[in-house]
């Protein structure tokens, strides 16, 4: 098998990295997808970050086992704490949420005055305050919107819920702020309403749609792009295939259960 026609892994600590699995099949129809989610261990943002790394280099070593060209990190977390680790370990093209929302928000910014959004650990850690000011942010605001997390997963994304929980959230953003970055790889399952509620003034950032971009070029420059078309997907977690049947056929439109499968890493330890 050519390297081009190699499959893309994704990994994530749950199933929110769904989102960029979609992105990623929006953009590269032809590609083949397989998804990891470490379901068993979610979530990663309360964990220690050798912990993180650790369970990223297993992640990252299943897929490997399966013949993928490139890895996605689909995951804040793994993203802030694990990725030159993973670079320095494997010897293929590994990419991680937080940089191509960076750097498509730095296009994006007329003021240099930049929002993001996250869990708690993902603001908490200061990655994107950090990466946006190197790259020339004048001004960056986070906040943390744990909620959008279950109202994604509940499907509550689009009612007077989702939009009462967004506006308290996000008050400070309009008139502060003329880009906002979606942190979480759930909130683009919330953009609708999180536009409705900041505003015309404010461009929003989908990190999922940025690193599929990102990842569609990185492929080019080194010609791995797949000519083949009807990219298959594959579905791995590690702990409740049911939830993640339910979750993800909500997060995708379809039914992914024919193609879900539960895994073990252990013997990537």
């Amino acid at each position: 098998m050519s390297d081009s026609k190699k499959k893309i892994g994704i990994f994530d600590s749950g199933i929110g990295g769904l989102t960029v699995l979609h992105a990623l099949g929006e953009l590269l129809p032809n590609e083949e997808l397989l998804y990891l989610g470490d379901t068993a261990r979610v979530p990663y943002g309360t964990k220690s970050k050798e912990t993180v790394i650790r369970y990223s280099m297993e992640n990252c070593r299943f897929l490997i086992s399966h013949g993928v060209k490139a890895v996605v990190v689909a995951c804040n977390s793994a993203s802030a704490t694990s990725i030159p680790i993973l670079r320095e370990s494997f010897d293929l093209p590994i990419l991680g949420v937080i940089e191509p929302g960076v750097e498509e928000a730095m296009r994006s910014t007329v003021t240099g005055k930049i929002g993001v959004i996250g869990t708690n650990a993902t603001i908490e850690s200061g990655r994107y305050d950090t990466l946006l000011r190197e790259h020339g942010a004048k001004e960056v605001v986070g906040k943390a919107c744990p909620l959008f997390v279950p109202l994604a997963e509940e499907g509550w994304t689009d009612n007077k819920i989702a939009e009462d929980v967004a506006r308290v959230y996000l008050e400070e953003f309009p008139g502060k702020v003329d880009t906002l970055i979606l942190g979480c790889t759930h909130y683009p399952l919330l953009e609708k309403t999180i536009a409705k509620v900041c505003g015309d003034e404010i461009k929003l950032i989908n990190s999922a749609s940025a690193v599929a971009k990102k990842l569609r070029d990185t492929l080019g420059s080194l010609k791995l792009l797949s000519d083949t078309k009807g990219g298959k997907r594959q579905y791995f977690v590690t702990d409740s295939p049911a939830r993640a049947e339910k979750v993800g056929g909500r997060f995708l439109g379809e039914d992914i259960s024919p193609h879900l499968e539960l895994t073990d890493l252990t013997r990537f330890a």
